[in-house]
């Protein structure tokens, strides 16, 4: 049996509007690879179906914008929001040195 693909990505909730609460962390492919998994929610893909948002909750219907992180940090659509982006602890150091490629931020 194979391991599951995993990857660091972005993931911004777009439910309230175009900027939103954001985050980095780790998710889980489904095998198909149109399911993403993370934090207990499944997403799937719109389809170009979406405005600002490629993904939605399966089970609340949320549109959600998640892609691969930035090496410059620039992963919002719209870099003027000044909420901030969370970074799970679980992935913290292993973003900032392999993803953004320096000595991890505290």
């Amino acid at each position: 049996m194979s391991a599951k693909k995993t990857r660091i990505m972005y993931i911004e909730d777009k439910s309230a509007g175009l900027n939103g609460p954001a985050r980095i962390g780790r998710v889980t492919y489904s095998k198909t690879g149109q399911s993403i998994y993370y934090g207990g929610r499944t997403f799937q893909r719109l389809g170009g179906d979406g405005f600002k948002a490629n993904y939605f909750d399966a089970d609340t219907g949320d549109h959600f914008w998640i892609s691969g992180p930035r090496k410059d940090g620039q992963d919002r659509l719209y870099p003027s929001s000044s909420m901030p982006v969370e970074i799970d602890p679980d992935v913290h150091d292993e973003y900032w040195s392999d993803i953004r490629g320096r000595a991890a931020a505290q």
